[in-house]
């Protein structure tokens, strides 16, 4: 009774689909005793998948969504196959693999070891990276030659290893080119992101596969350099010193008064704070305003230097102590004509007033007869 139930069974047309329940399985075989699928069974692609026909361990055809009649006359690939007759009706040893086409969201990466860049503010750091990414399959033919095999069903998780190697990879060699400041790579991590997805697209097509999505979620930094910016950002809030310390000895204070168990320590921790504070402002003037100070010194004046004219020559430069004892030997005259720098041209000495003074200690020309 068994043998003639199996007999009837086996006569039914072969029906080859599949759903996926766990969401994480990229691909599945579909099982067979034997591997042996009847001519003219029906195969249901369904949306989101691809069904990959491989016959005596070479890829036949590519399925998309859709429900197809395994025969010859709709599948042109399979005529050209070794052992594959028309009027072939036995059961034929092939194998469909079922490919998850959808995306893969949520996905993991992050930089196992510290990145080193060079940062034009800091000099060399070290820098740590984490976020996600998505993964579809868009070339199932080459995806089961390069990755799957003959892997029965294939998870995500066989492959996110390797891919976040690749990101990786692509994300430090990125940051180390960029010339981007640490302190600036927070505002510029969507385009980073961009970048990165777009340098690992040719290593991914090769393997059939793409990252539709690739987020930096967080670019941190080692913990003693987290704290010196820290201290920095805090001097950079408390502003003037002074200032900083007269409001925290005011903060002080008033804890200090709001604390009735203090007692006398208190009070005279107080009044110790508040007699500092005034002599302090008592030194900085009214309202608390720092002392005015003194005005520098003006500059002290350029000397000026001059050029004498004689007989078409000239001489020079001279200082006016020059031009002082030239005036007392006599080797420089009212008539000596002489010229300086911002001077209109040349001009007698007795006509300028700087130089006319030399000349009064001496007699003036007597007059004409």
């Amino acid at each position: 009774m068994m043998g003639i139930f199996d007999f009837l069974s086996g006569q039914f047309i072969d029906v080859i689909h599949w759903t996926d329940d766990t969401r994480d399985t990229m691909v599945w075989r579909f099982q067979r005793e034997g591997h042996e699928i009847k001519y003219g069974a029906k195969l249901t692609v369904r949306e989101g998948q691809a069904a990959v026909f491989v016959h005596e361990g070479q890829i036949a055809d590519v399925f998309s969504p859709g429900l197809y009649m395994l025969e010859t006359n709709n599948m042109p690939v399979m005529t050209s196959l070794q052992h594959w007759d028309h009027g072939f009706r036995s059961p034929f040893k092939s194998e469909i693999y079922f490919v998850n086409t959808t995306r893969f969201n949520d996905l993991k990466w992050g930089t196992k070891n510290p990145i080193i860049c060079r940062d034009p503010e800091f000099g060399p750091v070290r820098i740590r990276a984490f976020g996600t990414y998505s993964v579809r399959v868009t070339d199932p033919a080459r995806f089961l030659t390069e990755i799957v095999g003959t892997d029965g069903e294939f998870t995500m998780d066989e492959i996110s290893y390797q891919l976040r190697n690749i990101i990786v990879q692509e994300f430090s060699r990125t940051i180390a080119g960029s010339g981007i400041p640490v302190l600036d790579m927070a505002a510029n991590t969507a385009d980073l992101g961009k970048l990165i997805a777009s340098q690992i697209a040719p290593t991914l097509e090769a393997y059939g596969v793409t990252t539709p999505e690739l987020y930096i979620e967080n670019i941190s930094l080692p913990q003693a350099v987290e704290e010196a910016l820290d201290k920095r950002s805090s001097m950079g809030l408390a502003g003037d010193l002074g200032k900083f310390t007269r409001y925290s000895a005011a903060e002080a204070m008033t804890s200090a008064a709001q604390n009735p168990s203090g007692g006398g320590m208190a009070a005279g921790l107080g009044a110790g704070m508040g007699m500092a504070m005034g002599s302090q402002m008592a030194q900085q003037g009214p309202w608390g305003a720092a002392p005015a100070q003194p005005a520098p010194p003006p500059p002290p004046p350029v000397e000026r230097v001059w050029h004498l004219a004689e007989q078409g020559q000239t001489r020079g430069p001279f200082s006016r102590a020059d031009l002082g004892r030239m005036a007392a030997d006599g080797s420089l005259s009212r008539e000596t004509h002489v010229w300086t720098a911002g001077q209109d041209g040349w001009k007698r000495a007795g006509e300028v007033d700087e130089l006319a003074q030399l000349f009064t200690i001496l007699p003036p020309p007597p007059p004409s007869a």
